[in-house]
């Protein structure tokens, strides 16, 4: 008797989609509780909290933020050895971050966490609280679920001495977002003509591909400057040889693994965008989003969530094109319509999580959000 192919059926109830994904990522939420467990057991003990800590947020933000920063790069060179582009990128991660230690007597942030006359926003706290452990915990869960969400508010948010430290660090990626969603759309909207045009042929100059690795590489080197902080919170603002190894090692190993993967699933954020996989398109995305960096980055100090920058250029390029084709330009205006509107939704519910987790973190932003909704009403 022959045996009858499972079909399975289709998955239309809420809590059968649930367990779908407990079944299919019962490895991921495994190490997920493993580290809830060891955050509430390490919660009170500094040092170890710290660590544990640091761990957590090397792995999870380099995670995320792989979409923004080598999300196009990693896209457009699917044909090239993981560890080419592992030692290119980690090479460059190593330079910046070293520099930085050493100009800056240890700190590695280029002044993001520690103002020049040693004050902060972010004090260094001498024992974690449970809440600031599991931050980067949340990240990850968030990540899984291909959400781009950002970094700088999830991770720094738990770590501001009050809502000054919350409020310049939304208004700076507000106005990046802003700029950066103008920006795009002016290019790509402009020049869509003259692009199409010369890159209509799939072959292109191997010039190309240069090119595409010296912008990727400045555009890496940026946002290390820009959310390098987002990981070295957890430590002492001014680091010591042995710390510095440490954090730079660990960063280096996570990069290898995220090469690794491709990605892995965050990367369909940036797979599912029109035509990014083309190394010049990819090209044109980078240097447009390494101007705006570089912009943010030295007219002040203050963290900036570079995925909401990053999704600004997504944003102003999808909405571009779907205006300049000829040819079915209403229905691709609506697919960018809503792709652009569910990557936003994502961002806003990251910065909610951030502002409840900060608020558990904090007392003193829990009483302000607190007077802050009653004089709303």
């Amino acid at each position: 008797m022959a045996k009858t192919k499972f079909k399975r059926i289709k998955r239309n109830r809420p809590y059968l989609n649930v367990l779908d994904f407990m079944v299919q990522e019962k490895t991921f939420l495994a190490i997920v509780i493993v580290g809830l467990v060891l955050a509430g057991i390490l919660t009170g003990y500094g040092q170890a909290g710290m660590w544990l800590g640091f761990f957590f947020a090397a792995y999870a933000t380099v995670a995320n933020d792989s979409i923004q920063s080598l999300g196009t790069f990693i896209e457009s060179n699917k044909n090239r050895k993981w560890w080419v582009m592992w030692i290119f990128i980690g090479s460059i991660f190593l330079a910046v971050v070293t520099f930085s230690w050493i100009y800056f007597d240890g700190d590695v942030t280029y002044q993001r966490l520690l103002n020049p006359d040693g004050t902060t926003k972010y004090p260094h706290p001498e024992n974690f609280s449970f809440f600031q452990i599991i931050a980067p915990l949340v990240l990850l869960i968030l990540t899984r679920l291909r959400m781009p969400v950002s970094t700088t508010f999830l991770i720094l948010s738990v770590f501001s001495a009050d809502t000054s430290g919350i409020t310049s660090v939304v208004w700076k990626s507000w106005t990046g977002y802003i700029m950066a969603f103008i920006l795009s759309f002016l290019v790509w909207y402009l020049s869509y003509n003259t692009i199409k045009k010369y890159f209509k042929s799939r072959k292109f100059n191997k010039s190309w591909n240069i090119v595409q690795w010296v912008v990727s590489g400045t555009l890496w080197g940026v946002w290390v400057m820009q959310d390098g902080a987002n990981i070295a919170v957890f430590l002492p603002r001014q680091l010591d040889f042995l710390q510095f190894v440490i954090f730079a090692l660990t960063i280096f190993a996570g990069l290898g693994l995220l090469f690794y993967l491709r990605g892995d699933k965050i990367q369909k954020v940036v797979s599912e965008k029109a035509r990014i996989s083309d190394v010049r398109a990819a090209t044109l995305i980078d240097a447009t989003y390494v101007v705006l960096l570089i912009y943010k980055l030295f007219i002040s100090t203050v963290p900036m969530s570079t995925t909401w920058v990053f999704l600004g250029v997504i944003g102003g390029r999808e909405i571009a094109v779907s205006f300049a084709r000829t040819k079915k330009g209403r229905k691709h205006r609506k697919k960018a319509g809503k792709m652009i509107f569910r990557d936003f939704s994502y961002a806003m519910i990251g910065l909610f999580v951030s502002i409840a987790l900060a608020a558990g973190a904090n007392a003193d932003i829990r009483r302000a959000i607190g007077e802050a909704i009653m004089n709303w009403f």
